[in-house]
């Protein structure tokens, strides 16, 4: 296998956030090893680690060490500065801290590894059944939905996920912002979470959000009948690397799962799809937001 030269190592690493890193460098040392033949299990021997150890590594799903990073680097063959430096930083960049990471104390541990894959998503397709989109929330009605499910947590933790959840929107703010595609349920948006003026602020903020050419907000109506994403919301994400598969991430109450083989993948696809088609034109989304916020003004 031809690793990467340096220039193309530095473009890599400005790719994505750490999450992403990591399954990059993690599918290069696959590769790496499978193209010497090399056993998962002698893998882990080099560096005093179980074949499971590797697994993960190669998955990116855990983070690496710099030292084991060089040892599986030798082993496999690679020994010239200019292919070891791009790999090495990598690994460097990969265990650099998210932006998530001062607010572990208020998410859960199941959730973080979403908002690495989200920071570096380049398109992010949502369906949402139950609200707005958190990408698309505004800081009240945001307040409003968190203080709804945590009713137990005090005023100062809900105010920090609150401020957890506003941080994700940075991605509208980068030199290449990542495009968002959302479904929303007429229900969503129907469901009153706070009084009439969070509500109505929140619709004017998604008005605003529907004109801008990098989102594009669907609505599907009531009226549309039984369609394949009766089963709950879920979002699909893509990345700029062709090394990363989508990944459809699927939350429920104490958890999360993160799906990434191409079966799953396309099938969640096409519920998307189908959506999609069944929702209202992106061309009327506005006269149908309009319509729901004068329910509520009401």
């Amino acid at each position: 296998m031809r690793v990467p030269d340096e220039g193309e190592g530095m473009t890599l690493q400005r790719a994505g956030g750490p999450v992403v890193r990591r399954v990059v460098l993690g599918t290069q040392l696959r590769r790496l090893r499978e193209a010497k033949g090399i056993s998962r299990v002698d893998a882990g021997y080099s560096i005093r680690a179980s074949e499971s150890k590797i697994s993960r590594l190669e998955l990116g799903r855990v983070s690496f060490k710099e030292r084991d990073v060089a040892d599986l680097l030798t082993l496999y063959g690679v020994i010239g500065e200019s292919e070891r430096l791009p790999l090495l930083e990598l690994a460097r960049e990969a265990n650099e801290p998210g932006w998530w990471q001062g607010f572990t104390d208020v998410m859960p541990g199941w959730f973080q590894p979403y908002l690495g894959l989200e920071e570096a998503a380049i398109l992010i397709r949502t369906y949402e059944l139950q609200f707005i989109p958190g990408l698309l929330q505004t800081m009240d009605y945001a307040r409003a939905v968190v203080a709804g499910g945590r009713r137990l947590d005090g005023a100062d933790v809900i105010e920090r996920r609150v401020q957890a959840r506003m941080s994700r929107q940075a991605i509208f703010e980068r030199p290449d912002p990542a495009r968002v595609w959302a479904i929303i349920d007429e229900a969503a948006l129907r469901r009153r979470v706070a009084g009439p003026a969070v509500m109505l602020e929140q619709f004017e903020h998604l008005l605003v959000l529907n004109a801008n050419p990098n989102i594009t907000i669907q609505v599907i109506p009531l009226s549309a009948g039984p369609h394949p994403a009766e089963g709950g919301s879920f979002s699909i994400l893509r990345f700029g690397e062709p090394d990363v598969a989508d990944v459809v991430y699927l939350e429920h109450l104490t958890g999360a799962i993160y799906l990434d083989k191409p079966d799953d993948v396309t099938r969640y696809t096409l519920a998307m799809d189908n959506l999609a088609l069944k929702s209202a034109a992106p061309d009327d989304t506005a006269k149908v937001i309009e319509r729901i916020a004068s329910y509520h003004a009401m």
